[in-house]
Protein backbone atom coordinates (compact mmCIF):
# COMPACT_ATOMS: atom_id res chain seq x y z
CA UNK A 1 0.00 0.00 0.00
CA UNK A 2 1.50 3.29 -1.10
CA UNK A 3 -0.75 5.51 1.51
CA UNK A 4 -2.18 5.46 4.93
CA UNK A 5 -5.69 6.33 3.12
CA UNK A 6 -5.37 2.88 1.00
CA UNK A 7 -4.21 0.78 3.49
CA UNK A 8 -7.01 1.89 5.75
CA UNK A 9 -9.83 1.35 2.84
CA UNK A 10 -8.59 -2.08 2.43
CA UNK A 11 -8.85 -3.14 6.03
CA UNK A 12 -12.16 -1.61 6.20
CA UNK A 13 -13.43 -3.87 3.15
CA UNK A 14 -12.46 -6.90 4.92
CA UNK A 15 -15.22 -9.58 4.44
CA UNK A 16 -17.50 -10.41 7.27
CA UNK A 17 -19.80 -12.94 7.90
CA UNK A 18 -23.31 -12.93 6.47
CA UNK A 19 -24.82 -13.00 9.58
CA UNK A 20 -22.82 -10.00 11.05
CA UNK A 21 -23.64 -8.13 8.37
CA UNK A 22 -27.46 -8.95 8.54
CA UNK A 23 -27.44 -7.98 12.21
CA UNK A 24 -25.61 -4.68 11.54
CA UNK A 25 -28.10 -3.98 9.01
CA UNK A 26 -30.83 -4.13 11.80
CA UNK A 27 -29.56 -0.97 13.81
CA UNK A 28 -29.67 1.01 10.55
CA UNK A 29 -32.21 3.59 10.71
CA UNK A 30 -32.36 6.59 8.69
CA UNK A 31 -29.61 8.45 10.78
CA UNK A 32 -27.44 5.95 10.92
CA UNK A 33 -24.43 6.68 8.29
CA UNK A 34 -22.04 3.37 8.97
CA UNK A 35 -21.88 0.77 11.33
CA UNK A 36 -18.11 -0.65 12.57
CA UNK A 37 -17.59 -4.37 13.73
CA UNK A 38 -14.32 -5.18 15.74
CA UNK A 39 -12.93 -7.20 18.12
CA UNK A 40 -12.45 -11.06 18.36
CA UNK A 41 -15.01 -11.99 16.42
CA UNK A 42 -13.62 -10.06 13.40
CA UNK A 43 -10.62 -11.72 13.91
CA UNK A 44 -12.34 -15.48 14.23
CA UNK A 45 -15.17 -15.51 12.07
CA UNK A 46 -17.07 -16.88 15.03
CA UNK A 47 -20.42 -15.73 15.80
CA UNK A 48 -20.40 -17.06 19.28
CA UNK A 49 -20.27 -14.72 22.19
CA UNK A 50 -20.81 -10.87 22.02
CA UNK A 51 -20.52 -9.24 18.04
CA UNK A 52 -18.87 -5.31 18.83
CA UNK A 53 -20.51 -2.60 16.70
CA UNK A 54 -19.92 0.66 16.81
CA UNK A 55 -22.66 2.80 15.27
CA UNK A 56 -21.90 6.02 13.63
CA UNK A 57 -24.92 8.43 13.23
CA UNK A 58 -25.75 12.22 12.13
CA UNK A 59 -25.52 14.81 13.97
CA UNK A 60 -22.77 17.61 15.65
CA UNK A 61 -19.89 16.91 18.07
CA UNK A 62 -21.27 15.78 21.48
CA UNK A 63 -21.32 17.24 24.86
CA UNK A 64 -20.88 14.84 28.25
CA UNK A 65 -20.65 11.07 28.28
CA UNK A 66 -20.71 8.85 25.47
CA UNK A 67 -21.33 6.57 23.68
CA UNK A 68 -24.75 5.01 24.43
CA UNK A 69 -24.71 1.38 24.73
CA UNK A 70 -27.45 -1.47 24.22
CA UNK A 71 -27.36 -5.00 23.81
CA UNK A 72 -29.48 -7.16 21.37
CA UNK A 73 -30.50 -10.76 20.89
CA UNK A 74 -31.43 -11.73 17.47
CA UNK A 75 -32.47 -15.76 16.84
CA UNK A 76 -31.67 -16.48 12.73
CA UNK A 77 -31.89 -19.77 11.22
CA UNK A 78 -32.37 -21.67 14.75
CA UNK A 79 -29.32 -19.66 15.88
CA UNK A 80 -29.31 -16.71 18.16
CA UNK A 81 -26.63 -13.83 17.70
CA UNK A 82 -25.99 -11.67 20.52
CA UNK A 83 -24.54 -7.76 19.94
CA UNK A 84 -23.18 -4.95 22.14
CA UNK A 85 -23.73 -1.96 20.15
CA UNK A 86 -21.91 1.45 20.63
CA UNK A 87 -24.01 4.47 19.32
CA UNK A 88 -22.58 8.04 18.79
CA UNK A 89 -22.40 10.90 16.17
CA UNK A 90 -20.12 10.52 13.90
CA UNK A 91 -18.93 13.94 13.89
CA UNK A 92 -17.93 12.90 17.75
CA UNK A 93 -16.09 9.39 16.38
CA UNK A 94 -14.05 11.77 14.16
CA UNK A 95 -13.38 14.62 16.99
CA UNK A 96 -12.11 11.69 19.06
CA UNK A 97 -10.36 9.89 16.67
CA UNK A 98 -8.41 13.00 16.05
CA UNK A 99 -7.09 13.65 19.60
CA UNK A 100 -9.66 16.72 19.35
CA UNK A 101 -11.09 15.40 22.79
CA UNK A 102 -10.17 14.02 26.18
CA UNK A 103 -11.39 10.79 25.30
CA UNK A 104 -8.49 7.82 24.50
CA UNK A 105 -10.60 4.92 23.75
CA UNK A 106 -11.47 6.10 20.09
CA UNK A 107 -8.19 6.47 18.50
CA UNK A 108 -6.60 3.90 20.71
CA UNK A 109 -9.25 0.97 19.77
CA UNK A 110 -9.71 1.78 16.06
CA UNK A 111 -5.86 1.82 15.45
CA UNK A 112 -6.72 -2.05 16.20
CA UNK A 113 -8.89 -3.98 12.59
CA UNK A 114 -12.10 -2.58 12.37
CA UNK A 115 -14.68 -3.63 8.92
CA UNK A 116 -16.89 -1.09 7.89
CA UNK A 117 -19.83 -3.67 7.10
CA UNK A 118 -22.05 -0.76 6.40
CA UNK A 119 -22.71 2.73 5.01
CA UNK A 120 -25.54 5.44 4.38
CA UNK A 121 -24.14 6.38 0.53
CA UNK A 122 -20.14 6.91 -0.31
CA UNK A 123 -20.07 10.16 1.31
CA UNK A 124 -20.52 8.74 4.86
CA UNK A 125 -18.12 5.90 3.45
CA UNK A 126 -15.41 8.03 3.03
CA UNK A 127 -16.01 10.15 6.00
CA UNK A 128 -15.76 7.18 8.34
CA UNK A 129 -12.47 6.02 6.83
CA UNK A 130 -10.76 9.57 7.64
CA UNK A 131 -11.46 9.44 10.93
CA UNK A 132 -10.29 5.63 11.03
CA UNK A 133 -6.81 7.36 9.88
CA UNK A 134 -6.98 10.03 11.53
CA UNK A 135 -6.97 7.16 14.89
CA UNK A 136 -4.00 5.69 13.54
CA UNK A 137 -2.31 9.23 13.19
CA UNK A 138 -3.01 9.86 16.57
CA UNK A 139 -2.12 6.59 17.84
CA UNK A 140 0.91 6.72 15.99
CA UNK A 141 2.10 10.37 17.21
CA UNK A 142 1.78 9.51 20.60
CA UNK A 143 3.52 6.03 19.82
CA UNK A 144 6.76 7.90 18.91
CA UNK A 145 6.42 10.54 21.67
CA UNK A 146 6.60 7.47 24.35
CA UNK A 147 8.20 5.27 23.03
CA UNK A 148 12.27 4.88 22.07
CA UNK A 149 13.94 7.04 20.47
CA UNK A 150 15.06 3.94 17.83
CA UNK A 151 13.41 0.62 17.71
CA UNK A 152 11.06 -1.33 15.88
CA UNK A 153 7.69 -0.54 14.63
CA UNK A 154 6.04 -3.10 17.61
CA UNK A 155 8.38 -1.33 20.18
CA UNK A 156 6.77 1.82 19.79
CA UNK A 157 3.25 -0.21 19.40
CA UNK A 158 3.74 -1.84 22.88
CA UNK A 159 4.90 2.05 24.74
CA UNK A 160 1.33 2.99 23.23
CA UNK A 161 -0.97 0.18 24.37
CA UNK A 162 1.05 0.23 27.76
CA UNK A 163 0.68 3.87 28.55
CA UNK A 164 -3.21 3.60 27.46
CA UNK A 165 -4.11 0.88 29.11
CA UNK A 166 -2.39 2.52 32.47
CA UNK A 167 -4.60 5.60 31.76
CA UNK A 168 -7.73 3.92 31.79
CA UNK A 169 -10.19 2.72 34.54
CA UNK A 170 -9.66 -1.16 33.61
CA UNK A 171 -7.28 -4.13 34.09
CA UNK A 172 -5.24 -5.68 31.89
CA UNK A 173 -2.92 -8.51 32.18
CA UNK A 174 1.04 -8.12 31.79
CA UNK A 175 1.52 -8.47 28.22
CA UNK A 176 -1.86 -7.46 26.61
CA UNK A 177 0.17 -5.50 24.46
CA UNK A 178 2.05 -8.14 22.79
CA UNK A 179 -1.34 -10.48 22.48
CA UNK A 180 -2.97 -7.39 20.33
CA UNK A 181 0.15 -7.11 18.15
CA UNK A 182 0.64 -10.75 17.59
CA UNK A 183 -3.55 -11.64 17.42
CA UNK A 184 -3.16 -8.74 14.38
CA UNK A 185 -0.26 -9.28 12.87
CA UNK A 186 -0.59 -8.44 9.59
CA UNK A 187 -2.80 -5.47 10.30
CA UNK A 188 0.08 -3.87 12.27
CA UNK A 189 3.09 -4.79 9.73
CA UNK A 190 4.07 -1.93 8.09
CA UNK A 191 0.55 0.40 9.75
CA UNK A 192 3.39 2.84 11.60
CA UNK A 193 5.73 3.92 8.88
CA UNK A 194 2.60 5.16 6.76
CA UNK A 195 1.16 6.77 9.62
CA UNK A 196 3.77 8.89 10.61
CA UNK A 197 4.35 9.92 6.59
CA UNK A 198 0.37 10.57 6.75
CA UNK A 199 1.16 12.72 10.05
CA UNK A 200 4.14 14.54 8.53
CA UNK A 201 6.64 12.69 11.12
CA UNK A 202 9.74 11.82 8.65
CA UNK A 203 11.85 8.65 10.54
CA UNK A 204 15.04 6.97 8.98
CA UNK A 205 15.65 3.01 8.59
CA UNK A 206 18.32 1.27 10.76
CA UNK A 207 19.41 -2.00 11.37
CA UNK A 208 17.45 -4.76 10.92
CA UNK A 209 13.29 -3.49 11.06
CA UNK A 210 14.44 -0.52 13.62
CA UNK A 211 12.96 3.12 12.56
CA UNK A 212 14.48 6.41 14.26
CA UNK A 213 11.85 8.96 14.03
CA UNK A 214 12.82 12.25 12.88
CA UNK A 215 10.37 14.01 15.82
CA UNK A 216 11.54 18.05 16.67
CA UNK A 217 11.55 17.99 20.53
CA UNK A 218 9.12 21.12 21.05
CA UNK A 219 6.43 18.87 19.52
CA UNK A 220 7.28 15.93 21.44
CA UNK A 221 7.19 18.09 24.27
CA UNK A 222 3.49 19.58 22.97
CA UNK A 223 2.47 15.70 22.36
CA UNK A 224 3.43 14.41 25.57
CA UNK A 225 1.78 17.80 27.92
CA UNK A 226 -0.89 16.84 25.55
CA UNK A 227 -1.08 13.32 26.52
CA UNK A 228 -0.42 14.61 30.38
CA UNK A 229 -4.01 16.07 30.32
CA UNK A 230 -5.50 12.72 29.24
CA UNK A 231 -3.83 10.37 31.24
CA UNK A 232 -4.61 12.41 34.18
CA UNK A 233 -8.08 12.53 33.75
CA UNK A 234 -8.42 9.36 32.08
CA UNK A 235 -9.24 7.56 35.16
CA UNK A 236 -11.69 9.70 36.79
CA UNK A 237 -13.33 10.17 32.79
CA UNK A 238 -13.89 6.19 32.54
CA UNK A 239 -15.43 5.12 35.43
CA UNK A 240 -17.91 8.10 35.22
CA UNK A 241 -18.40 6.66 31.66
CA UNK A 242 -18.88 3.16 33.83
CA UNK A 243 -21.31 4.22 36.16
CA UNK A 244 -23.20 6.67 33.72
CA UNK A 245 -23.71 2.96 31.21
CA UNK A 246 -25.06 0.90 34.42
CA UNK A 247 -27.87 3.24 34.36
CA UNK A 248 -28.20 3.58 30.57
CA UNK A 249 -27.36 0.78 29.66
CA UNK A 250 -30.44 -0.30 27.41
CA UNK A 251 -30.96 -4.56 27.74
CA UNK A 252 -28.27 -4.57 30.62
CA UNK A 253 -30.37 -7.07 32.25
CA UNK A 254 -30.43 -9.46 29.37
CA UNK A 255 -27.05 -8.86 28.90
CA UNK A 256 -25.60 -9.86 32.38
CA UNK A 257 -28.00 -12.72 32.64
CA UNK A 258 -26.69 -14.14 29.96
CA UNK A 259 -22.84 -13.55 31.15
CA UNK A 260 -24.11 -14.80 34.60
CA UNK A 261 -25.37 -18.00 33.14
CA UNK A 262 -22.25 -18.26 30.60
CA UNK A 263 -19.79 -18.46 33.73
CA UNK A 264 -21.46 -19.91 36.15
CA UNK A 265 -24.20 -21.93 34.43
CA UNK A 266 -26.90 -20.53 36.88
CA UNK A 267 -29.71 -19.17 34.42
CA UNK A 268 -31.03 -15.71 36.12
CA UNK A 269 -35.30 -15.22 35.41
CA UNK A 270 -35.60 -12.42 33.74
CA UNK A 271 -38.92 -9.92 35.67
CA UNK A 272 -40.01 -7.35 34.49
CA UNK A 273 -38.85 -5.41 37.49
CA UNK A 274 -34.96 -7.02 36.63
CA UNK A 275 -34.80 -5.29 33.55
CA UNK A 276 -36.47 -1.86 34.30
CA UNK A 277 -33.83 -1.91 37.33
CA UNK A 278 -30.64 -4.04 36.63
CA UNK A 279 -28.59 -2.20 39.32
CA UNK A 280 -31.01 -2.53 42.03
CA UNK A 281 -31.66 -5.94 40.52
CA UNK A 282 -28.08 -6.95 40.65
CA UNK A 283 -27.90 -7.55 45.12
CA UNK A 284 -30.31 -9.91 44.76
CA UNK A 285 -29.42 -11.77 41.49
CA UNK A 286 -25.80 -12.46 43.14
CA UNK A 287 -27.49 -13.58 46.37
CA UNK A 288 -29.40 -16.39 43.87
CA UNK A 289 -25.94 -17.39 41.81
CA UNK A 290 -24.17 -17.27 45.38
CA UNK A 291 -26.99 -20.13 46.65
CA UNK A 292 -27.16 -21.73 43.65
CA UNK A 293 -23.22 -22.67 43.20
CA UNK A 294 -23.30 -23.47 46.76
CA UNK A 295 -26.34 -25.89 46.02
CA UNK A 296 -24.18 -27.62 43.90
CA UNK A 297 -20.86 -28.03 45.91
Amino acid sequence: MDTLEERIATALARPVEAEVGAFAERFADERVLGILFYGSNLRTGSLEGVLDFYVLTAGPVQSGIWPRVSYHEWETQGQVLRAKVATMTLATFAAAASGQLLDTTIWARFVQPAALIWSRDARAAHATRDAIAQAARTAARLAVAMGPDCGTPDAYWRALFRATYAAEFRVESAGREDSILSANRAHFDGLLPLALQADGITYAREAGDQIRPQMAPERRQRIRRWWRRRQRLGKPYNLTRLVRASTTFEGAARYAAWKIERHTGVAVPLTPWRERHPVLAAPGVLWRVWRAKRARA
